[in-house]
């Protein structure tokens, strides 16, 4: 009997133990990344759709000067060929491959509304294509804010795993690595250079 009701008082304390070596709150931190990350492909997907109605657009004004339009394309094309999943979310060179992809679609977006800016003026008057270079702005705002949400996660989820107790179930029972969070692309504040060729 005493066996027991030593039992009885060291059940509870032991699950107290456990609970505060992050046997919950590893995993909810882990979900939290996963789900951020989810939100920041969406926008990514958004955008992606949006650009590819913009070059549509532009293509039926620019006729036959496509070069521009040929590298917002590619451009597109890479990013979308470029896949991160949750999985790789603690592979450094895995985010690096895709946050690259991504950058160069932002570049490229940029590429092409100055292009048609300069090229094409009338097609700022157009609906259609005003419409969408807002809400392609709209993504490209959504997507730095959703990166900062998905960094933080990722903050709140590295120091969870390095810290004590959690530190303690995060290593035992899952075997925790950092997560990586999205870095600017090197030389991110200079703006693109840009040359259609035909400077004189």
């Amino acid at each position: 009997m005493t066996a027991l009701r030593r039992f009885g008082l060291l059940a509870p304390l032991a699950a107290l133990s456990l609970a505060g070596c992050g046997l919950n709150s590893v995993p909810t931190a882990e979900e939290q990344v996963k789900a951020e990350f989810a939100n920041l492909q969406a926008e990514y997907q958004r955008r992606n759709d949006l650009i590819g109605n913009l070059v549509e657009t532009v293509k039926g004004a620019a006729g036959s000067e496509s070069q521009i339009l040929k590298q917002v394309t590619e451009a597109r094309s890479r990013a979308t060929s470029v896949n991160l999943t949750p999985e790789q979310l603690d592979d450094p060179q895995a985010v690096q491959r895709f946050n690259a992809a991504q950058a160069g679609l932002s570049t490229a977006r940029s590429l092409l509304g100055t292009y048609v800016n300069e090229n094409y003026p009338q097609l700022q008057s157009q609906g259609r294509f005003a419409d969408l270079m807002v809400a392609l702005e709209g993504t490209e705002n959504r997507i730095r804010t959703q990166r900062r949400d998905y960094n933080e996660a990722v903050r709140a989820y590295n120091t969870r795993i390095r810290t004590f107790p959690d530190a303690i179930g995060a290593r035992i029972f899952y075997g925790a690595k950092p997560k990586v969070a999205f870095e600017a692309e090197p030389a991110a504040e200079k703006a693109p250079d840009v040359s259609f060729g035909n400077a004189g």
